[in-house]
Protein backbone atom coordinates (compact mmCIF):
# COMPACT_ATOMS: atom_id res chain seq x y z
CA UNK A 1 0.00 0.00 0.00
CA UNK A 2 1.33 3.44 -0.96
CA UNK A 3 1.23 6.04 1.76
CA UNK A 4 0.04 9.45 0.64
CA UNK A 5 1.87 12.30 2.39
CA UNK A 6 -0.34 14.61 4.37
CA UNK A 7 -1.37 17.86 2.70
CA UNK A 8 1.03 20.01 4.70
CA UNK A 9 4.03 17.98 3.57
CA UNK A 10 2.73 17.87 0.01
CA UNK A 11 2.36 21.65 -0.23
CA UNK A 12 5.62 22.28 1.65
CA UNK A 13 7.41 20.17 -0.97
CA UNK A 14 5.95 22.52 -3.58
CA UNK A 15 7.33 25.49 -1.61
CA UNK A 16 10.71 23.73 -1.51
CA UNK A 17 10.65 23.49 -5.31
CA UNK A 18 10.25 27.28 -5.36
CA UNK A 19 13.11 27.69 -2.87
CA UNK A 20 15.35 25.62 -5.13
CA UNK A 21 14.51 27.97 -8.01
CA UNK A 22 15.69 30.87 -5.85
CA UNK A 23 18.92 29.06 -4.98
CA UNK A 24 19.61 28.42 -8.67
CA UNK A 25 19.43 32.20 -9.18
CA UNK A 26 21.81 32.90 -6.25
CA UNK A 27 18.87 34.15 -4.21
CA UNK A 28 18.31 33.14 -0.60
CA UNK A 29 16.43 29.83 -1.01
CA UNK A 30 13.00 30.67 0.32
CA UNK A 31 9.87 29.51 -1.47
CA UNK A 32 6.16 29.90 -0.91
CA UNK A 33 2.89 28.57 -2.29
CA UNK A 34 -0.55 29.88 -1.52
CA UNK A 35 -3.40 27.38 -1.48
CA UNK A 36 -7.12 28.04 -1.78
CA UNK A 37 -9.74 25.33 -2.06
CA UNK A 38 -7.05 22.65 -1.97
CA UNK A 39 -5.34 24.06 -5.09
CA UNK A 40 -2.15 26.07 -5.45
CA UNK A 41 -3.19 29.49 -6.74
CA UNK A 42 0.21 31.21 -6.42
CA UNK A 43 3.86 30.22 -6.33
CA UNK A 44 6.85 32.41 -5.61
CA UNK A 45 10.44 32.48 -4.46
CA UNK A 46 12.73 35.19 -3.19
CA UNK A 47 13.79 37.71 -5.83
CA UNK A 48 15.35 40.45 -3.66
CA UNK A 49 18.77 40.22 -5.27
CA UNK A 50 17.53 39.81 -8.84
CA UNK A 51 15.14 42.73 -8.56
CA UNK A 52 17.20 44.70 -6.03
CA UNK A 53 13.95 45.30 -4.21
CA UNK A 54 13.45 44.91 -0.47
CA UNK A 55 9.83 43.80 -0.91
CA UNK A 56 10.55 40.84 -3.21
CA UNK A 57 10.09 38.22 -0.48
CA UNK A 58 8.54 34.92 -1.51
CA UNK A 59 5.50 35.43 0.73
CA UNK A 60 4.72 38.91 -0.61
CA UNK A 61 5.10 37.81 -4.21
CA UNK A 62 2.77 34.84 -3.62
CA UNK A 63 0.19 37.03 -1.86
CA UNK A 64 0.31 39.56 -4.69
CA UNK A 65 -0.22 36.87 -7.34
CA UNK A 66 -3.07 35.26 -5.36
CA UNK A 67 -4.83 38.62 -4.89
CA UNK A 68 -4.64 39.31 -8.62
CA UNK A 69 -6.04 35.87 -9.44
CA UNK A 70 -8.77 36.08 -6.79
CA UNK A 71 -9.69 39.64 -7.75
CA UNK A 72 -9.63 40.59 -4.08
CA UNK A 73 -7.20 41.61 -1.37
CA UNK A 74 -8.98 39.25 1.02
CA UNK A 75 -7.50 35.77 0.89
CA UNK A 76 -9.90 34.19 3.37
CA UNK A 77 -9.79 30.41 3.55
CA UNK A 78 -6.24 30.50 2.15
CA UNK A 79 -3.18 28.70 3.45
CA UNK A 80 0.36 29.94 2.87
CA UNK A 81 3.19 27.41 2.87
CA UNK A 82 6.66 28.92 3.21
CA UNK A 83 10.04 27.30 3.76
CA UNK A 84 11.21 29.89 6.31
CA UNK A 85 9.28 31.53 9.13
CA UNK A 86 7.87 34.88 7.95
CA UNK A 87 9.56 38.13 8.95
CA UNK A 88 7.66 41.13 10.39
CA UNK A 89 6.96 42.60 6.95
CA UNK A 90 5.59 39.35 5.56
CA UNK A 91 3.66 38.59 8.75
CA UNK A 92 1.99 41.99 8.46
CA UNK A 93 1.00 41.32 4.85
CA UNK A 94 -0.30 37.88 5.79
CA UNK A 95 -2.52 39.32 8.53
CA UNK A 96 -3.73 42.22 6.37
CA UNK A 97 -4.59 39.91 3.47
CA UNK A 98 -6.61 37.70 5.83
CA UNK A 99 -4.74 34.44 5.14
CA UNK A 100 -6.23 31.87 7.54
CA UNK A 101 -3.36 29.45 7.93
CA UNK A 102 0.43 29.67 7.70
CA UNK A 103 2.62 26.59 7.57
CA UNK A 104 6.37 27.07 7.65
CA UNK A 105 9.40 24.83 7.62
CA UNK A 106 12.44 26.32 9.36
CA UNK A 107 12.32 28.80 12.23
CA UNK A 108 14.15 32.10 11.74
CA UNK A 109 16.03 33.00 14.94
CA UNK A 110 17.02 36.43 13.56
CA UNK A 111 13.75 37.68 12.06
CA UNK A 112 10.96 35.15 12.69
CA UNK A 113 7.64 36.75 13.56
CA UNK A 114 5.44 33.66 13.61
CA UNK A 115 6.58 32.45 17.02
CA UNK A 116 10.35 32.75 17.29
CA UNK A 117 11.06 36.42 18.08
CA UNK A 118 7.39 37.29 18.38
CA UNK A 119 4.14 36.03 16.96
CA UNK A 120 2.39 38.66 14.86
CA UNK A 121 0.24 36.06 13.14
CA UNK A 122 -1.63 35.02 16.28
CA UNK A 123 -1.62 38.43 17.98
CA UNK A 124 -5.08 38.84 19.51
CA UNK A 125 -4.97 42.66 19.36
CA UNK A 126 -5.13 42.56 15.55
CA UNK A 127 -8.49 42.19 13.83
CA UNK A 128 -7.32 38.96 12.16
CA UNK A 129 -5.29 36.00 13.39
CA UNK A 130 -3.84 33.04 11.51
CA UNK A 131 -3.40 29.48 12.58
CA UNK A 132 0.33 28.71 12.56
CA UNK A 133 1.93 25.32 12.00
CA UNK A 134 5.72 25.22 12.31
CA UNK A 135 8.44 22.69 11.58
CA UNK A 136 6.95 20.98 8.52
CA UNK A 137 9.90 19.40 6.67
CA UNK A 138 12.08 21.58 8.89
CA UNK A 139 15.33 19.69 8.28
CA UNK A 140 15.05 19.98 4.50
CA UNK A 141 14.00 23.63 4.60
CA UNK A 142 16.69 24.59 7.10
CA UNK A 143 19.33 22.51 5.32
CA UNK A 144 18.87 24.45 2.08
CA UNK A 145 19.46 27.72 3.92
CA UNK A 146 22.45 26.37 5.84
CA UNK A 147 24.07 25.10 2.64
CA UNK A 148 23.35 28.34 0.77
CA UNK A 149 24.99 30.52 3.41
CA UNK A 150 27.90 28.09 3.87
CA UNK A 151 28.57 28.25 0.12
CA UNK A 152 28.27 32.05 0.15
CA UNK A 153 30.85 32.31 2.96
CA UNK A 154 33.22 29.98 1.09
CA UNK A 155 32.91 32.06 -2.10
CA UNK A 156 33.65 35.27 -0.17
CA UNK A 157 36.63 33.63 1.52
CA UNK A 158 37.99 32.46 -1.85
CA UNK A 159 37.50 35.92 -3.38
CA UNK A 160 39.50 37.47 -0.51
CA UNK A 161 42.28 34.89 -0.98
CA UNK A 162 42.49 35.68 -4.71
CA UNK A 163 42.53 39.42 -4.00
CA UNK A 164 45.39 38.98 -1.49
CA UNK A 165 47.37 36.93 -4.01
CA UNK A 166 46.85 39.60 -6.67
CA UNK A 167 47.98 42.31 -4.24
CA UNK A 168 51.16 40.37 -3.36
CA UNK A 169 51.90 39.78 -7.03
CA UNK A 170 51.39 43.47 -7.74
CA UNK A 171 53.65 44.58 -4.88
CA UNK A 172 56.44 42.13 -5.66
CA UNK A 173 56.24 42.34 -9.41
CA UNK A 174 55.73 38.58 -9.63
CA UNK A 175 53.70 37.61 -12.65
CA UNK A 176 52.43 34.11 -12.98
Amino acid sequence: MVQVPDKDEFFMKEAIIEAKKAAAMNEVPIGAVLVMGGEIVARAHNLRESRQHALAHAELLAIDEACRKAGSWRLEDAALYVTLEPCAMCAGAIVLSRVDRVVYGAADPKAGCAGTLMNLLEESRFNHQCDVISGVLEAECGGMLTEFFRSLREKKKEAKRIARMAAVESETGIDR
